[in-house]
């Protein structure tokens, strides 16, 4: 068989569950199940519509935050630091033994610090002179 390989910008769904579907189920044949849960901390307003928080997963013994905003109202008010530590408290539930995230933003870097988050890894010059900073914490 020879292979026909295509670029796009456009897979369809199920283009992109074939990978996932092959992919997990390697991983789990040569290191075991991941576990993989969704996990998230909303932060919403008065009438219940969020307006920000984390979202991320567990997954073979780690929580990864993916994405965490804090609306510019609520930022400087240890929001971030409460967010983390509600997902960190589940994670533990969950049994995992650490946590990772990454970040692009200077404040967003200091913020995650300043909860025990240590550096382990750097893009340099990322997005303009901005570096990406991968950063985790023991649980």
């Amino acid at each position: 068989m020879r292979p026909h390989i295509e670029v796009t910008a456009s897979p369809t769904g199920e283009d992109l569950d074939v990978i996932l579907k092959s992919l997990t189920a390697y991983n789990e044949a040569t290191v075991g199940p991941s576990d993989r849960m969704p996990l998230a901390v909303l932060i919403r307003d008065e009438q219940g519509q969020t307006i920000g928080g984390l979202s991320g997963y567990t997954s073979w013994g780690w929580l990864f935050t993916q994405l965490l905003f804090i609306p510019e109202l609520l930022r400087g008010q240890g929001m971030a630091a409460t967010l983390l530590q509600q997902a960190e408290t589940e994670a533990r539930r969950r049994g995992c033994r650490g946590a990772w995230i990454d970040t692009f933003n200077p404040q967003a870097l200091k913020a995650y610090q300043r909860q025990g988050y240590e550096i382990f890894g750097e893009l340099p010059a990322f997005v303009g002179e901005r570096t990406r900073t991968f950063l985790k914490k023991a649980l």
